[in-house]
Order: structure tokens, then C-alpha cells, then sequence
């Protein structure tokens, strides 16, 4: 009998997986391994919640393998070490993995390549970097050519998503550690983990069925309309999912695919298209991390690399703890620290005033959500935050100052998300949610929000910190005289 390891990574599913499609066509049993990186654990990004998030997707991917006769070895250490130890145990003669491109995972895989027979499988893209370039084979570093340099390759169907196995070989008898559960840190995130509640929620986003006759009879429907209010539930949620691999990027691109050509009308293949345009997108950040692992510590914009950032860490407290003054920045990061996930409207928004309003350093906020994000991924975040402080790869990002107040009266129009999560604003009236420091002092006293009291003042005036910040990049962008 020949054997092979399937080292779970960032696939735990068993749906639509190539790495153990490949292990599964290559020899007659396969050996599910899970191993906690200590150089993962130990990291400065590293989330409670996200650990919890993993956990206990373990849990549902192990009992998913039992139920079909296998089950999951966990370990915990060196990678290249232990898996070195499970090839001798169990007389594996491959590995099969799903690629992946952040530096670490390049430096981890060669390093396990050169001592161990690992094959690496496509999944946690559709595309992979390599195959989405200019024809002279340089990257696209702009998303608008990257995303029809994308579409332009074959699309996946729905004959392409593979079907979970119906069973597995038995595991040989060799040590697995216990899977810890974080029951508490689970509590409080919104979503919960594993692949049965991905597929689940991926239906319910963008099932119609046909019988309804409204643009809204699925989610994704009326997603152009929705994806940016922040008192909606209007985005699929799938971010977490996707990030673990409790479903396959190509799964999902098939689904969004699926929507456009079954759409009622031509505003529903719109919104349909539009989500096709976030699951590209999460596939531009990966290949800029691929071509540029620089952005791991630094812009990507040369010219701006080396600004002059604030180190103001009282700004920056007040920022985590929900503290400006600003509702809809308060409210998202309280959100945040209690949750472990944010929209992404509210991250822009926040990672704006971080980074524009404040000058912080952005790479102060990054590593902050990368310590709380339930769903954080180095490649999205990273250009997310670079997007928003305007050192990424957009033609000016720097531009795009967002208003707090502003965008909150656009997408919180009641105020609804910002009372949810700041309950001493709970009394205020929408007209002055957004901006509570301009209600008459009896109303502040009336309504139990005495502004330097009850709520904070703001930390600044946005309109003086928007000039500054166009001052502060205009700067930023002369020549350096020699």
C-alpha cells in the first residue's frame, strides 16, 4: 500500500481540494497532517481569535474525516522536523500540499522541498500569480488591468469544483496531539467555524432558486445596493471561510459565475458581477505579495517609503480603544476588539483616519487588525492598509481622505451601527450621531451624552487634519534635491 501526506495548510475542507485530489490519485491511503507552526504562533501578528477560529475548524475538518474512516493528525513544532517524522511513521512517500506565496510559506515549503518529496497543488487561488501577467510577462500592479488580464483566462464551472471524497482509507496508528478548544475567545465572533457553515452561508448568499420574482431574492442580488451599509447585513461574510480554506476560492468564483448567468435582470447580474470583482480582488493582493514580498514592512510606491509617520502612541491608544470622538470609528473598532471582524467599508474608514487623519503610521494599524481579524490574511490586509494610507499600488491613492462623520451619514444613515456598539450614544438623535459634538449643550444632558463626559470630544478637527495630510503627502512626493 503507498502512502501520502496531505498537510493541511489553508484548506481545511474537503470539497473542492486539489491537494487532496493529488494525494488521493497518487497512492492508495492518505494521512491528513495539521501542524502548528511555533514560528506562526510565536509571531507579533498572531490573533486569539483567529487561533480559536482554526481550532475549531480543526475539530469540524477531524470529524468530517471520521465520519469517512480517516481522521486528522495534529502536531506541533518545526515544520521540515515533523513532518520528517510522520514520512518515517507512516512510510509516506509524498506530501501534497496546497501552494501558498507569502514569503514565510515560499521559505517554509523550500525549506521542506529540499529535505522531503513535497508536491505542491493549485486551490488557494483560481489563478495562479504566474498564470495572471502583462504579455510581456511582467506582473499587473494595477487592479483594473490585473482584473481583465484575470477574466480573460478560462473561468472555472460548475464541473470543475470537486467533489468531496465519499471515503477515506484508515490512519495509521501514530501520535496526533488532542485539539484545544478556545470555548470563550468562540463566543464572541459571529460566525462559526468549519466547512459545513461556509457551504451553508455561500447558499444562502447566492441561491434564487428561480421562484421569486424580486432582484433581492438572493443576497448577492442586491449586493451593488448593500455591500457598503454598515446597518445591513448586506456582504456574504465569507472572508473567514475563504481565509481558512473552509471554502475554495474556486468554489466561490463558480458560484458568482453561476449568479451573473442566472440573474433576473440586468441591475442583478451587476451586483453578481461585483462580488465576482471582491474574489478577484483577494487574488491581485496575493499576487502582489508573490512579486513583492518588500510590501511586508513597506509601501509599495518607492517614492513614499520613507514619510515621516507619526509615532504618536496616545493617538494611537485612543484609535484601538474606541476612543476618538468619531462614532463610526469608535463603534468599528469596538466591533473589532470584540468580535474579531469588521466591514470593510468601516475598515477603510478607520484605517483612513489612522493613517490620514492621524499620520500614524499605518503599519501600526496593519499589524493591529492582523492581531484581532478573525479572517486576517497577510496579502489583503497589507493592501488594504496600504490602499487606505495611500502608499499602495493605486495611481494616487493618497487622494482619498475620508470624512468619519460623512461616510457615517451615508452608510449608517440612522445610525443604527454606531448605537449598537457605543451605548452611551444610544440616545442621541440621527441628526446628530455622526457628529455628537455639535448638539446643543441641553440636548447632551437631555439625551445622556455630554460630550467630554459621557463620550469623548474629537481627538481633531477632520478638516484641519485633511489639509495637513494633503500638505503632509504633497511633501512627501517632491523631489529629494542632491
Amino acid at each position: 500500500m503507498t502512502t501520502a501526506l496531505w498537510w493541511v495548510r489553508r484548506d481545511l475542507r474537503l470539497s473542492d481540494n486539489q491537494a487532496l485530489a493529488g494525494a488521493l490519485a497518487h497512492s492508495d491511503r492518505v494521512v491528513p497532517v495539521y501542524i502548528l507552526d511555533e514560528h506562526v504562533l510565536a509571531s507579533a501578528d498572531a490573533s486569539e481569535k483567529r487561533l480559536a477560529f482554526l481550532l475549531d475548524g480543526l475539530e469540524h475538518l477531524d470529524k468530517d474525516l471520521r465520519d469517512r474512516g480517516s481522521r486528522l493528525i495534529l502536531r506541533r513544532g518545526d515544520p521540515a522536523e515533523e513532518l520528517a517524522a510522520l514520512t518515517s511513521e507512516t512510510g509516506a512517500e509524498v506530501i501534497f500540499a496546497e501552494e501558498a506565496y507569502s514569503p514565510y510559506a515560499k521559505q517554509r515549503d523550500g525549506a521542506v522541498a529540499k529535505a522531503l518529496p513535497l508536491r505542491l497543488t493549485g486551490g488557494l487561488t483560481v489563478h495562479p500569480p504566474d498564470a495572471v501577467r502583462k504579455g510581456d510577462g511582467t506582473p499587473l500592479t494595477v487592479f483594473t488591468p490585473f482584473g481583465k488580464a484575470w477574466k480573460a483566462l478560462p473561468l472555472p464551472a460548475v464541473r470543475d469544483v470537486l467533489r468531496p471524497p465519499e471515503r477515506l482509507s484508515a490512519v495509521p496508528d501514530v501520535d496526533s496531539l488532542p485539539i484545544p478548544g478556545e470555548p470563550k475567545l468562540l463566543s464572541s465572533i459571529p460566525f462559526p467555524p468549519g466547512e459545513a457553515e461556509g457551504q451553508r452561508r455561500l447558499q444562502a448568499f447566492v441561491d434564487w432558486g428561480g421562484g421569486d420574482e424580486s432582484r433581492c431574492a438572493a443576497p448577492i442580488y442586491c449586493y451593488d445596493d448593500t455591500r457598503n451599509r454598515l446597518d445591513v447585513d448586506g456582504t456574504s461574510q465569507l472572508s473567514a471561510y475563504l481565509r481558512f480554506g473552509m471554502l475554495s476560492a474556486r468554489q466561490a468564483v463558480v458560484s458568482a459565475i453561476s449568479a451573473m448567468d442566472a440573474a433576473p435582470d440586468a441591475e442583478a447580474r451587476y451586483s453578481a458581477e461585483l462580488w465576482l470583482e471582491a474574489l478577484i480582488w483577494r487574488e491581485f493582493t496575493l499576487s502582489i505579495l508573490h512579486y513583492y514580498p518588500q510590501v511586508q514592512g513597506q509601501g509599495f510606491r518607492a517614492e513614499l517609503r520613507n514619510m515621516p509617520w507619526e509615532k504618536d502612541h496616545a493617538a494611537f491608544d485612543a484609535w484601538t480603544r474606541g476612543r476618538t470622538g468619531y462614532p463610526l470609528v469608535d463603534a468599528a473598532m469596538r466591533q473589532l476588539v470584540h468580535t474579531g471582524w469588521l466591514h470593510n467599508r468601516a475598515r477603510m474608514v478607520v484605517a483612513s483616519f489612522l493613517a490620514k487623519d492621524l499620520l500614524v503610521d499605518w503599519r501600526w494599524g496593519e499589524q493591529f487588525f492582523m492581531q484581532h481579524l478573525v479572517d486576517g490574511d497577510l496579502a489583503a490586509n497589507n493592501a488594504g492598509w496600504q490602499r487606505a494610507a495611500g502608499v499602495g499600488t493605486g495611481a494616487a491613492p493618497y487622494l482619498s481622505i475620508l470624512n468619519p462623520a460623512l461616510q457615517g451619514e451615508k452608510y449608517d444613515p440612522d445610525g443604527l451601527f454606531v448605537r449598537r456598539w457605543l451605548p452611551e450614544l444610544a440616545r442621541v438623535p440621527s441628526r446628530y450621531i455622526h457628529q455628537p459634538w455639535s448638539m446643543p449643550p441641553d440636548l447632551q444632558r437631555e439625551t445622556g451624552c455630554v460630550i467630554g463626559w459621557d463620550y469623548p470630544a474629537p481627538i481633531l478637527d477632520h478638516g484641519w487634519a485633511r489639509e495637513r495630510a494633503v500638505e503632509f503627502f504633497a511633501r512627501a512626493r517632491e523631489p529629494v534635491e542632491n
